[in-house]
């Protein structure tokens, strides 16, 4: 097994790291959404490629031999994420919106400083 028959794991696996490490390292909200957003693209990535074989066609059943089928639900639950990721970036950003017009800002230090104050 070659390494560059693995090249979409490997980018699952930067694109996880580095929407992990942006979200834990960043006080800005909306750095912290982008990278959420970076951490899902992954796991759509994941899903994707575990959904494919090589050599498979559509499941749809035809008279000649015993072809390879493709398996078609992570394909299916990718698009039910991606509308969960969609409404789940929406609803952070319209959070920050309201966030900022309490606080006047959306750094998480200041907001803390100031409930704490």
């Amino acid at each position: 097994m070659n390494v560059l028959g693995l090249v979409n794991y490997w980018a699952f696996i930067f694109l996880m790291m580095v929407g992990f490490y942006i979200l834990i390292s960043q006080g800005n909200l909306i750095k912290k959404i982008v990278g959420l957003s970076i951490f899902q693209t992954s796991v759509f990535i994941l899903y994707i490629s575990m959904g494919k074989i090589r050599g498979g066609t559509a499941p749809i059943l035809m008279s000649e031999g015993d072809p390879v089928y493709s398996n078609p639900l992570p394909h299916v639950l990718i698009l039910t994420a991606i509308v969960v990721g969609v409404a789940t970036t929406a609803l952070g950003l319209s959070l920050v919106v309201r966030i900022h017009e309490a606080y006047g800002t959306i750094e998480e230090d200041e907001i803390h400083d100031h409930d704490l104050a």
